[in-house]
This record gives C-alpha cells, sequence and structure tokens, in this order.
C-alpha cells in the first residue's frame, strides 16, 4: 500500500502535469476544449485504447496512470457513464517482455486523447528506474550487498523515482534533508571535523541515524570511534575497501554499516560488493535512464 506522503504526492504531480500539458493553473480551468485537437472528435465518441510496451521493462507508475484519468474524469466528464475504465495485465514491480499489452483503456475519446501523453510520460519514466535498477540488483545478486538510491533524481519527482528503485528490487537511502543526516565533506569543515559534527548531529536529533562521508583510512577510524552509523566510503580503491571492512569489524563489531559510494559502474558493481560492505549507492539509477519505449493505439 502507498503511504499518505507518497499517495499526496502522485496527486499533486498528476494534477501538476496535467495542467502543463493543457496550459491552466488548476485542474478548475480544464474545459472540454483545453485540448485543441481532441476537440476535432465528437464530444460524445467513446473508444477504446490498449498500452503496449515495446521492450522488456520493468513495470512502475500503475497508480500515476489511473490519478491522470481520474482526475480528468472529474472535470471533463459529464456522467459516470462517460468515467474512464482501466484494465490493467500487469503489476508495478513486474519485468514484462517486448510488446505486451500493459493496459486497456475504455471510455471517451478525447479524455483518453488528452490523458495520453501525461499518463504515459509517468509510466516510462518510473518504469525506466525500476529497470535499469533490476538490473543493478541482478548484477549484485550472490552478495549481502544491498544497492541504494540517492538524491540525484528528477526534480519534482523524488518520491515517485524513490518508489521506482524499491519496484526493481532496490533499497531507499535517505527521501531528503530531513529523515537522516549525512555528513559530508563540505559539512565536516564547517563543523570543525568529523567528530564534532557526530557529536552535534547527536545533540540535534537523538533519533535520526547519522550517516558520514569519509575520503581516507584516517577519516574513517575517527568516524568509527565516533560511532557513525553509517560511514560513506566516498571514491576508496577495492583495496582500501578491503581494508576498510576489516577495520570496521575491528572498532565497532559490525555495528557501523559501510556503504561504498562513487565512480560505481555496472561493470565494477561486483568487484565493490565482494570487499564486504552492506551498501552500494548509485546515482545513476534515478538520473541516468531511458524512458520506456510504450506505445497507445485505438483498437
Amino acid at each position: 500500500m502507498f503511504s499518505a506522503q507518497l499517495t499526496n504526492d502522485i496527486n499533486q504531480s498528476v494534477t501538476r502535469s496535467l495542467c502543463e500539458d493543457l496550459g491552466v493553473n488548476t485542474l478548475n480551468d480544464i474545459t472540454s476544449s483545453a485540448d485543441i485537437t481532441a476537440e476535432l472528435i465528437p464530444a460524445d465518441e467513446q473508444s477504446v485504447a490498449t498500452v503496449i510496451t515495446r521492450e522488456d521493462c520493468v513495470i512502475c507508475g500503475v497508480e500515476w496512470v489511473n490519478q491522470v484519468f481520474t482526475q480528468l474524469d472529474s472535470v471533463l466528464a459529464n456522467s459516470k457513464a462517460q468515467n474512464t475504465d482501466i484494465t490493467w495485465f500487469v503489476n508495478d514491480g513486474q519485468t514484462v517482455k517486448a510488446n505486451t499489452t500493459l493496459f486497456e483503456l475504455k471510455g471517451n475519446a478525447r479524455t483518453l486523447l488528452t490523458g495520453e501523453r501525461t499518463a504515459l510520460n509517468f509510466l516510462q519514466s518510473l518504469s525506466a528506474t525500476s529497470t535499469v535498477t533490476a538490473k543493478y540488483v541482478e548484477r549484485l545478486s550472490g552478495t549481502n550487498t544491498k544497492l541504494l538510491d540517492t538524491r540525484k533524481t528528477i526534480p519534482g519527482l523524488r518520491l515517485a523515482q524513490k518508489y521506482a528503485v524499491t519496484c526493481g528490487g532496490g533499497v531507499n537511502h535517505r527521501v531528503g534533508l530531513f529523515d537522516a543526516f549525512l555528513i559530508k565533506e563540505n559539512h565536516i569543515a564547517a563543523c570543525g571535523g568529523i567528530t564534532k559534527a557526530i557529536t552535534t548531529a547527536r545533540q540535534n536529533h537523538p533519533s535520526k541515524t547519522v550517516e558520514v562521508e569519509v575520503e581516507s583510512i584516517e577519516e574513517l577510524t575517527e568516524a568509527l570511534t565516533a560511532k557513525a552509523d553509517i560511514i560513506m566510503l566516498d571514491n576508496f580503491t577495492p583495496e582500501m575497501i578491503e581494508q576498510a571492512v576489516a577495520l570496521t569489524q575491528s572498532i565497532s563489531a559490525g555495528k557501523t554499516k559501510l556503504e561504498v559510494s562513487g565512480n560505481m559502474t555496472f561493470d565494477t558493481l561486483t568487484t565493490y560488493a565482494k570487499s564486504g560492505v552492506d551498501f552500494i549507492s548509485v546515482g545513476a539509477i534515478t538520473k541516468h535512464v531511458n524512458a520506456i519505449d510504450l506505445s497507445m493505439r485505438f483498437v
């Protein structure tokens, strides 16, 4: 089930995208003539359409599509009989082959055409993230390392892409700047050192996870001594990571978790995972994605 936060985010994202596409400020401003091309079709024309994927993918975005037509129906349909009926043949997180029919739409022809691009934009983009994530997760199979996302997301789609990552089998890192500490180089410099930064974080928000980024074995030792919850090894070589794993086991008995970040590629992923780190964070799964090729056709 979706959290209340994600449900609200879906509603707002869809509203914003529909208004953008139709050139209005609010949904209440949308009229049957807002889509001037769809207006060429008789107002009471009923149609059936199907959406297929033209490539293999992991599906994500079902509720975004549903919400597009729910919102359009609320402002365009004159009666319940005109509401759009959507039949899904797949679920979020499901792996499908090219040419698979994903869902069928029945309803007012104008509404189907008006919602097409907004609905497919969400579905193709989120499915891209889940598909790439699944490939990285598969690469980590056989290890105990979990794949984490980052905050390097498409603006306005943070929660959506975080959800897509979970559909692909990945794990969410912190959502934003409010739910966990990630103390990086500039924070450390401004605070006066790693130990000072971690101590202040504990004082300010005792219940929040404290993660600190380190760039050397010396900094790692200080962060371990200061009892960070998670330590991010930034741009460590495989040899340095092996040393870091041994040191962490020695000082914290494995209580402190290790995350590797920086210059992670699909080809080097397994090498880093085999060192025994707990997490690998990869920005590419949310920022280096190509939308899945989808197509809607009237039948």
